[in-house]
C-alpha cells in the first residue's frame, strides 16, 4: 500500500483490473497524502466523502464485469472545470464559493470512464500566469524546491502529480499553460490540436486559444486521459467535428520499418534554429540536446528547420489573449453570479467596485490592455496586424511540416524560478512563454516530456510540436523516448525546502 502513489494511471489501471488493490483502498491512500501535503498548496478544495463514494462505485462496475482502464483511477482537476457537488473558483476571489448546476464536458467524459474525482486544483486567476503565483487564495509550491514557482496556469495540476498526489490531473493550455508547468515539475503534459476536446463549462479565458489536456507521469497515462477527455461536443462551436480517437493504440502503433531496438526510425524531427537562441538557460540546452541525441539513438533524424516569427508570438500572444479576455470577463459584474460589493452607489459604482474587490492585479493588467487594444483607433494597429500576423505564425509552421514530422525544442529558457523573482516585472515572466506561445497561436498540438534536470537539481522539459490531430505521433515519439529514458520515473523529495 506504500508505494501505491508512485505508480501511474496505467500502472494503477492494471493494478485494479487484477484485483490487486480496490479503488476504495488507493483513493484512502491518495486522500491521506493529500493531507499530508497541504502546505504545497495543490489543492483549493478536497471532498474525501465524495471520492470515495465514487471509488465504491467504480469498485462495484468492476465487480460487475467493466473494464475500463480508467475505472477506478483517482485524478483531481484543475478549478477552471465547472464541477457540480464541489465549488468552481477559477483562481479568484471572483468566483468564491461559486457551485455549478452541471459539469463541464471534460469532466463528464472523464466521470464516465470511471475515474474517482478527489478535488479541485490551484491556479492563476483564470489562468493568466507563469508561475501559479497569481491564484487569489495562495501560491503553490514547486515539489523539487519549495522555494520556486511549479509553472502556471496549471501549476497545482502539475504539482500534485509531480508530489505523487495524484497519479494524473486536468490541466488548460492557453499560452503553454500545460506544457511549462510539466518542464518545470518533471512530468508529461500535452495540449491537443484546438477543438479536439471541448470548452464546454471551461472558464474562458481566450476563447481562440483556450484548450484542456492532461499532465501525468508518462505519454502513456497521458493518452488514456486523452482519449476520454476527447470527441465531439454540439454544445462547443469551437469543437473539432472528429469520431473518437483512440491514443493510446494511435502511441503504440508500431512506425513503418521500425523496429524494437529503433522505434523511431524515418521520423523526421525538425530543431527550429530560433528554439535555440544565444541567451537560452546552458543548463536547459544541455538537457535538450542530450535528449535529442536519445531520439537520433531510437532512430530518428534531425533536420534544421526555421520558424522566423517566433520572436513575434509574444507580442502577438499579449495582444489576442487579453482582446479575448476583456471581452469574456466582462460576465463578471456581480448581477448574476460570483462577487458582488457589499456596499456600492447606482449600478455602475456596484460594476466598478465588485470587479476591483473581485480580480487581481494580473486579471486587472489584461484586461485593461485588452480593453485597449479593442478600442477606436487601435483596434486597426494592434488586434487586427496581430490577427495577420498569427496567420503567418500558423503558415511558417506548414512550411517546416514539409520538411520534418515533428518539431523539438526547449518548454522554457530556464528552469523554474524563485517565488517573487518576477513580481515586479510581469514583462520578463511574458518573455518566459516564447517557445510555447508558438503552437497556441497556431492551435497545434504541443507536449512536454522529462529530459533531464538543470541548475539547482531543477527539472527541464523536452517541447514536441506536431502538425494538426497529429497527437497520436507526438504519444508515439514520447513513449518510445520514455522507454528508454527513466527521466519520467524520478519523483522529488518532498522534505526539500528551498536551499537556493
Amino acid at each position: 500500500m506504500s508505494a501505491l502513489h508512485e505508480k501511474g494511471v496505467a500502472e494503477l489501471g492494471r493494478a485494479l483490473a487484477a484485483r490487486e488493490v480496490s479503488s476504495t483502498e488507493l483513493t484512502t491512500h491518495l486522500l491521506a497524502r493529500i493531507d499530508s501535503q497541504a502546505p504545497l498548496g495543490c489543492f483549493l478544495h478536497v471532498d474525501a466523502g465524495m471520492a470515495l463514494a465514487a471509488a465504491k462505485d467504480a469498485d462495484a462496475r468492476r465487480a460487475a464485469g467493466e473494464t475500463s482502464p480508467l475505472l477506478g483511477v483517482p485524478v483531481a482537476h484543475k478549478d477552471i472545470f465547472v464541477t457540480t457537488g464541489m465549488p468552481t473558483t477559477a483562481g479568484s476571489k471572483m468566483l468564491a464559493g461559486y457551485q455549478s448546476p452541471f459539469d463541464a464536458t471534460v469532466i463528464a467524459r472523464l466521470k464516465a470512464a470511471g475515474t474517482v474525482s478527489l478535488g479541485k486544483l490551484n491556479c492563476d486567476e483564470f489562468a493568466m500566469g507563469s508561475g501559479n503565483e497569481n491564484s487569489a487564495y495562495q501560491p503553490v509550491k514547486n515539489p523539487w524546491d519549495s522555494g520556486r514557482v511549479p509553472g502556471g496556469s496549471s501549476g497545482g495540476s502539475a504539482a500534485a502529480v509531480a508530489a505523487r498526489l495524484v497519479p494524473a490531473a486536468t490541466g488548460t493550455d492557453t499560452g503553454g499553460s500545460i506544457r511549462q508547468p510539466a518542464s518545470f515539475t518533471n512530468t508529461t503534459g500535452i495540449k491537443p490540436t484546438y477543438g479536439v476536446c471541448s470548452r464546454y463549462g471551461m472558464i474562458a479565458f481566450a476563447s481562440s486559444l483556450d484548450q484542456a489536456g492532461p499532465l501525468a507521469r508518462s505519454a502513456e497515462d497521458c493518452a488514456l486521459l486523452l482519449s476520454a477527455m476527447s470527441g465531439f461536443d454540439e454544445r462547443d462551436a469551437t469543437s473539432a467535428q472528429r469520431p473518437p480517437q483512440d491514443f493510446h493504440a494511435q502511441m503504440l502503433q508500431p512506425r513503418a520499418g521500425a523496429s524494437a531496438a529503433r522505434p523511431l526510425q524515418g521520423l523526421r524531427v525538425g530543431l527550429p534554429q530560433e528554439f535555440f537562441p544565444d541567451n537560452l538557460g546552458s543548463d536547459v540546452n544541455a538537457a535538450v540536446r542530450a535528449a535529442l541525441n536519445e531520439l537520433e539513438k531510437l532512430g530518428a533524424t534531425l533536420v534544421d528547420v526555421s520558424l522566423p516569427r517566433t520572436q513575434l508570438s509574444i507580442p502577438v500572444y499579449y495582444i489576442i489573449a487579453p482582446a479575448e479576455a476583456s471581452s469574456n470577463l466582462s460576465r463578471f459584474d456581480g448581477v448574476k453570479f460570483g462577487h458582488r460589493a457589499k456596499q456600492h452607489g447606482d449600478l455602475l459604482d456596484m460594476y466598478r467596485r465588485t470587479r476591483a474587490e473581485g480580480f487581481g492585479a494580473e486579471v486587472k493588467r489584461r484586461i485593461m490592455i485588452g480593453t485597449y487594444v479593442l478600442s477606436h483607433g487601435y483596434y486597426d494597429a494592434y488586434y487586427l496586424q496581430a490577427q495577420k500576423l498569427r496567420r503567418m505564425i500558423a503558415d511558417d509552421f506548414q512550411r517546416c511540416f514539409a520538411g520534418c514530422d515533428v518539431i523539438a525544442g526547449p518548454v522554457a529558457p530556464s528552469v523554474a524560478w524563485k517565488h517573487g523573482e518576477q513580481g515586479d516585472d510581469p514583462v520578463k515572466a511574458y518573455l518566459a512563454d516564447i517557445f510555447t506561445l508558438p503552437a497556441s497561436l497556431a492551435g497545434l498540438p504541443g507536449m512536454s516530456l522529462p529530459a533531464g534536470f538543470g541548475e539547482h537539481h531543477m527539472p527541464v522539459g523536452l517541447q514536441l510540436i506536431g502538425n494538426y490531430f497529429a497527437e497520436g505521433q507526438l504519444l508515439h515519439t514520447a513513449h518510445a523516448f520514455q522507454q528508454a529514458t527513466d527521466w519520467h520515473r524520478r519523483s522529488p523529495d518532498l522534505h526539500r525546502r528551498s536551499p537556493t
